[in-house]
């Protein structure tokens, strides 16, 4: 039998956090072959000249975005620029008719309205915006199949979304007064360097930002809560910075939709919705999450627990950042 067909995959921003990590990733996968490595800065002949861990592994140039030279070397091509920045990359490599998975914000959020709102200007491409199928297997698997533009899902909302979307599917708990807080490590913020990140200000403290509603992620995490509920939810939602590198702790406070409700039963629906997929795992009862136990992988943890006294559902995911 012959070996099945390797995809060509470019990266374009693949000197950050984000895409070093996904070229770490790739590197592992039997059916990639990574053909080409774009960045805005940080061009060299050689990836390990900026990336030392892939001396020996990887030795690709990196080079300046160049849409036609990147169509003639890969079918599919992932960007790993800040928000703003990949509308036009993304674009590009449409019209020249490459599969594109884009991890910016730019793609998340289906009303170009909402967009503008929280990203402080129109989207540039609104039809794009559209055709875009938000990339959390959990929840759009068939959708993704086949689909030409897929708009990954940020860090907090996909660890606060995991673990609440078979409770709202089932009907377990309300879609109303819903509590988010969630930790996050430093790397969650990129590779550029910014005095609230600096090492010195963020080792041995923890603070919270963005609060009360004004966190860019919280449409986002909203939007996929409300395709599960089948109506608007509406979340309080609180980042938290934490001194470590990376990883995300997201906990989730719910009203149950009935009395008497079991954590047993949490789990179960939660066993049966993520049945099959290879990245979530649903913890057993009174297992606490540890970020430690994802750590560089791309997999996340799911856990429930029961408040009775104060009449809450509390739903934990625990997942990696870049």
């Amino acid at each position: 039998m012959s070996a099945p067909e390797r995809v060509r995959v470019a990266i374009v921003g693949a000197t950050g956090y984000t895409g070093a990590e996904l070229l770490r990733l790739l590197l592992g996968h039997p059916r990639v072959e990574i053909t080409a490595l774009c960045a805005r800065d940080k061009l060299t002949p050689r990836a390990s000249s900026v990336l030392p861990s892939l001396a020996g592994v990887c030795e690709l140039p990196i080079e300046p975005f160049d849409a036609d030279a990147v169509a003639r070397k890969a079918d599919v091509a992932f960007c790993a620029l800040p928000h703003g920045a990949s509308i036009e990359c993304v674009r590009a490599l449409r019209e020249r008719g490459l599969t594109v998975l884009d991890l910016s914000a730019d793609f998340r959020l289906r009303d170009p309205a909402v967009y503008a709102q929280w990203y402080g200007a129109a989207h540039a491409a609104p039809s794009l915006l559209e055709s875009a199928v938000y990339g959390l297997p959990e929840l759009y698997r068939d959708t993704l199949r086949g689909a030409k533009l897929v708009a990954v899902p940020g860090c907090y909302p996909t660890a606060s979304s995991l673990p609440m979307l078979p409770l709202l599917a089932r009907g377990l708990v309300r879609s109303d007064d819903l509590v988010v807080h969630a930790l996050s490590g430093v790397s969650g913020a990129g590779r550029t360097p910014a005095a609230s990140t600096h090492f010195p200000e963020s080792s041995e403290g923890v603070r919270s930002y963005k609060v009360a509603g004004t966190h860019r992620h919280t449409p986002e995490i909203e939007q996929t809560l409300s395709s599960v509920a089948g109506s608007p939810v509406t979340v309080t939602f609180t980042p938290t910075l934490t001194p470590m590198t990376r990883g995300i702790l997201s906990t989730v406070y719910a009203r149950p939709a009935r009395d008497g409700l079991q954590v047993e039963a949490l789990i179960e629906a939660a066993r049966a919705y993520f049945a099959g997929s290879p990245s979530v795992a649903v913890l057993d009862a009174g297992t606490l999450p540890d970020t430690l136990w994802v750590r560089g992988s791309n997999r996340a943890h799911v856990a429930y627990f029961i408040d009775r006294r104060a009449h809450r559902v509390v739903a934990r995911a625990r997942s990696t950042t870049s």
